[in-house]
C-alpha cells in the first residue's frame, strides 16, 4: 500500500483567483532567480490552459528590454559550474543537472567543462542553457561545441527555445503537483 500522500493538481481555477502576492509566491520560482516573469504573467490572468499560463510568462520574457534579457540569461547557472559546487543553484536547477548526470562527472569531465563554459560565456556572454533532462550528458556537450561557435544573436534564440522546455517542465510538475 502507497502511504505517500499526494495532492491535487493545481487547478486553472485555483490559479485565477490567486492575488498578485500568491501567484508570484507560487509561480515566480519557474524562472531562474526571475520573479518578475510571474508577475508580468499574473496581469494576464485569467488563463484558460497552462498553454496560456506558459505562453504568458514566456511572452514577458521575449518582450523584455535587451538589457534585461541578458540580465536574465546570466542568471542562469553554468552546467556543473561554480553555483553546482557551491551548493548555491536553484532546487530546480539541482534536480535537472543530477538527473542529467552532471553531478557524476570525472575530474577531467568537470576540468573540459568548465574550458567549454567559459569558452562559450567568452563568445555570447552568457551561461550555456539546455534543457539537461531533455539530453544525455554526450548531447549536452556536443550541442556545447556546436552552440558555442554560432551566432551570438541566434544563441539568444536557442537559449529562449531551451528555457521555453526547462519552464514548461517545471510548470507541468507544479500543476501536478499542486
Amino acid at each position: 500500500m502507497n502511504t505517500v500522500a499526494t495532492r491535487p493538481p493545481l487547478a486553472l481555477e485555483q490559479l485565477n483567483r490567486m492575488d498578485a502576492a500568491r501567484f508570484v509566491e507560487t509561480f515566480g520560482g519557474i524562472f531562474e532567480h526571475s520573479p518578475w516573469v510571474a508577475e508580468a504573467a499574473h496581469r494576464l490572468a485569467p488563463f484558460d490552459s497552462a498553454d496560456a499560463l506558459h505562453g504568458a510568462m514566456i511572452g514577458a520574457v521575449r518582450a523584455a528590454p535587451r538589457p534585461q534579457l541578458l540580465a536574465f540569461l546570466r542568471l542562469h547557472p553554468e552546467l556543473a559550474g561554480k553555483e553546482a559546487q557551491a551548493g548555491t543553484m536553484t532546487d530546480h536547477s539541482t534536480h535537472e543537472q543530477s538527473g542529467a548526470g552532471l553531478n557524476a562527472m570525472t575530474r577531467d569531465e568537470i576540468a573540459n567543462l568548465r574550458r567549454m563554459n567559459a569558452a562559450y560565456a567568452e563568445r555570447h556572454g552568457f551561461p550555456f542553457i539546455i534543457a539537461v533532462l531533455a539530453n544525455s550528458k554526450q548531447q549536452i556537450l556536443d550541442a556545447l561545441r556546436t552552440r558555442t561557435a554560432a551566432d551570438s544573436e541566434a544563441e539568444i534564440a536557442a537559449a529562449l527555445g531551451q528555457i521555453s522546455i526547462i519552464t514548461r517542465r517545471r510548470l507541468d510538475k507544479l500543476l501536478a503537483a499542486g
